[in-house]
């Protein structure tokens, strides 16, 4: 079971470096230029890979969230070649299915770091007007 694991894992991550690879060189596609994969999620049969990304200089607020699913639809589209492209690199017998999705973990982290950081804010306002802290 580990050695499946072990190959899943490794995969996942040679279709990472793939499809970064194709992005930048075989696609020519204006839109997807700053298009980075985060990672991948590969089945445990290795029929179907999903593919997690990040679009650069895109913030995730309510007017680019109908860019991102244009882009993510777009990545969907070009599915079957970014598939012709793996199956020419590399040596295994089916190349998933890929399915994109937008990786949120980065604007998530980004909200949760301005959060803390306005805490951290407001409890030093806190101290100064109580007279804790000059």
């Amino acid at each position: 079971m580990a050695n499946v694991y072990s190959r899943k894992k490794r995969i996942a991550h040679e279709i990472q470096k793939k499809i970064n690879i194709s992005l930048q060189h075989n696609i020519r596609d204006p839109r997807l230029r700053k298009t980075t994969i985060s990672w991948v999620s590969v089945s445990h049969d290795l029929g179907s890979a999903t593919v997690f990304v990040i679009f650069n200089g895109i913030q995730n607020d309510n007017q680019t969230s109908e860019e991102i699913k244009k882009r993510i639809k777009t990545l969907q589209a070009a599915s079957g070649f970014i598939r012709y492209l793996l199956g020419k690199t590399m040596h295994l017998r089916i190349v998933p299915k890929l399915t994109f999705v937008y990786d949120q973990s980065l604007s998530h982290g980004i909200y949760i770091h301005e959060l803390v950081n306005k805490i951290i804010r407001e409890d030093h306002k806190s101290l100064i007007k109580n007279g804790i802290v000059n």
